[in-house]
C-alpha cells in the first residue's frame, strides 16, 4: 500500500459515497485509475464494507452505555447479545475481571436497566453511561 492508496482511504472513510471522479479528483487520479485502485483495495479486504452511519438521538435511542460484563458461558452469551437490538457492538477482552466489552445503545434508563437485567441472566456486569463523545469514530490511519 503506497501513500495514494493511504490517501484514498482517508477520503472514503470521511465520504463513503463520494463519486470515483470526484475522488480521482481529491488524490489527482483518473476515474479509472481511482476506480481500479479502490477495487485492488476491495479485493484485499482493506476496504472491509460500506455503510450509512445512523445519528441514534435522529432515532429515538438517546442513551449509549458500555458495560463490562463477565460471564462463563461464552457461546450463549454472544448469542443472545446478537439476538439483542440494543448491542451494537460486542468486544471479547482480556483482563482480570471481565471478559467482554459491550455497546448498548437504547431509547432510555428503563429501557438500559431492562438489558442489563436481561444480559445479568449471563454473569456479572458494571455499567457505565457514556455523557458524551468528543470523539465519535476518528478514520484508521493505514
Amino acid at each position: 500500500m503506497d501513500d495514494l492508496d493511504k490517501q484514498l482511504l482517508l477520503v472514503l472513510q470521511e465520504q463513503g459515497r463520494i463519486s470515483m471522479t470526484d475522488l480521482g479528483k481529491a488524490v489527482s487520479l483518473s476515474q479509472p485509475a481511482v476506480t481500479e485502485r479502490v477495487r485492488r483495495l476491495e479485493e484485499k479486504g482493506i476496504i472491509d464494507h460500506y455503510r450509512a452511519v445512523v445519528t441514534p438521538e435522529k432515532i429515538n435511542k438517546m442513551i449509549t452505555a458500555f458495560v463490562l460484563f463477565y460471564t462463563k458461558d461464552c457461546n450463549k452469551f454472544v448469542e443472545h447479545c446478537r439476538q439483542t437490538t440494543d448491542v451494537i457492538e460486542l468486544h471479547r477482552i482480556s483482563g482480570h475481571q471481565y471478559n467482554f466489552l459491550v455497546k448498548l445503545v437504547t431509547e432510555s434508563l428503563q429501557t438500559l436497566e431492562s438489558t442489563i437485567n436481561e444480559l445479568g441472566t449471563f454473569g456479572d456486569s458494571t455499567t457505565l453511561i457514556t455523557l458524551s463523545s468528543p470523539i465519535k469514530q476518528d478514520p484508521l490511519l493505514p
